[in-house]
């Protein structure tokens, strides 16, 4: 059987192929013939680019190709003509076509726009459209160029579990993981407290908020490392940046501080979007021309400056003195809301920030105290029109203040025993991140909803497909 040729290969080296027999496989796109001859746009995934086929009376199934409808796959062998006068520079003539699988004229996407809102409802489906192909590619090409990085960096790739008894964050929003049936969970009291002693685990265990404290272990033997998966907030947030299940890159590295994680998450951004800009070069002009006639050069100016580096104090004193009504309050230690990221980084400097030093009250139990005792080594990193895409700090590795910061917060000490052993036997002053990858996407393709830089988003209320 003939080798299938990408569509994509077909434009890299069309030279090449002029006056080869090929097979190409794929999806229609539109097709129209009359009584002798037909034409067919043709796409296979490989590229945001389609093929012309043309398919002649000669054909045993002429009739029955010349009713195939949007959407039907097919396999076309043919002759690859050359056609510089026409908009595309060469085209398809077919000697045989073979119907993989037609699609009736109830298929959802025709050959006209669709909403974003409407494509959500067929997220089975969205991924044949020119904007979600080109979201897909991107994101492809984007986490190839972070592993690409990290490794030519040093790093090495780990892969931490997605499930655990320790809630990294210690916010609570977390997934429960249980084999209990549901309706006869055994309880431990008449408060009706779950007895997890019974559960499958011993203990409750849930679904991943992050994978830092596990990469802290293996940082504290190999020295750098990253750990890149799903991670689960059970946060009721229905706005267009928050997701139940999201994808996170974590770096974690020994011997380092605070500010070699600025260093290392700007260099590590600016290569994703120089690579992006390099290997994505269709996807995103399509991009530019349907949703944000800017994204290009914004990409471009993206890489070749430096980002600002503030701390959270400057951040509080620019937004009160800025005379804008936000929204939500500004005052010395409250956290930043997206409205005041997004001000910082889009109309106060106009480009990536850094924000420093948060206050502890509002941080992680991990982040390293600063000497004033109000403030710990954390850092943002701010975009803008997203907001945070990357938040991290350099990690408290003193046992004793670790401990007492555990103890201010009602964590059970008990239950980061394994955590606080990194303290006690070699410890050492390390640091790390960790990067939204959604977030980072819509950045890339200038989608502003993170429903639409996931596959199937998992949001509140909405757990289809």
């Amino acid at each position: 059987m003939m080798k299938k040729t990408q569509i994509e290969k077909i434009y890299e080296n069309y030279e090449d192929f002029t006056g080869q027999s090929l097979l190409v496989c794929g999806w229609i796109r539109s097709l129209r013939s009359s009584k002798n001859i037909g034409f067919i746009t043709l796409g296979d995934g490989s590229c945001h680019r389609t093929l012309q086929i043309v398919f002649k009376e000669e054909l045993k199934n002429f009739d029955e190709i010349s009713r195939l409808g949007v959407g039907s796959s097919i396999g076309v062998t043919g002759i690859l003509v050359a056609t510089p006068k026409a908009k595309q520079p060469f085209e398809l003539h077919a000697n045989n076509i073979s119907i993989y699988g037609e699609s009736p004229s109830d298929y959802p996407l025709q050959k006209k726009k669709h909403s974003l809102e409407f494509l959500r409802t067929i997220a089975h489906l969205r991924p044949r459209t020119n904007t979600f192909l080109a979201v897909f590619r991107i994101r492809s090409n984007a986490s190839l160029a972070m592993h690409r990085f990290l490794q030519e960096d040093g790093f090495n790739y780990i892969h931490t579990p997605i499930i655990t008894s320790s809630d990294a964050e210690g916010a609570g929003e977390v997934f429960t993981v249980t084999d209990f049936n549901l309706e006869k969970i055994p309880k431990t009291d008449q408060n009706e407290k779950v007895d997890f002693s019974k559960d499958f685990f011993g203990k409750h265990a849930m679904l991943t908020v992050s994978g830092q404290l596990q990469a802290e272990c293996m940082a504290m033997a190999l020295s750098k490392v990253y750990t890149f998966g799903p991670t689960f907030r059970a946060e009721n947030s229905n706005t267009q940046r928050h997701a139940a299940e999201f994808w996170m890159l974590e770096p974690e590295v020994a011997f380092a501080n605070l500010n070699d994680m600025i260093e290392l998450s700007s260099r590590l951004v600016k290569y994703v979007v120089k690579s992006t800009l390099e290997s994505c070069e269709y996807d995103l002009e399509f991009l530019a021309k349907t949703y944000d006639e800017s994204l290009i050069s914004r990409l471009e100016k993206t890489t070749d400056e430096d980002f600002e580096v503030i701390d959270y104090t400057k951040a509080i004193d620019l937004l009160l003195k800025s005379g804008h009504n936000f929204e939500y309050g500004v005052e010395w230690g409250r956290d930043l809301q997206t409205e005041h990221e997004k001000y910082l980084s889009q109309t106060v400097f106009g480009k990536p920030i850094f924000v420093t030093d948060y206050p502890k009250d509002i941080k992680a139990f991990y982040m390293r105290q600063n000497g004033d005792g109000k403030t710990v080594a954390a850092m943002d990193m701010l975009f803008p029109s997203i907001g945070e895409i990357v938040g991290g700090s350099q990690r408290e590795e003193r046992l004793d203040i670790l401990c007492e910061r555990i103890k201010e917060l009602g964590l059970k000490e008990k239950n980061y025993w394994w955590y606080l052993d990194l303290r006690r036997y070699g410890s050492v002053e390390h640091a790390g991140f960790g990067l939204g990858f959604e977030r980072l996407i819509m950045y890339l393709t200038s989608l502003t909803n993170i429903r639409d830089v996931l596959l199937f988003p998992r949001t509140v209320k909405n757990a289809d497909f």
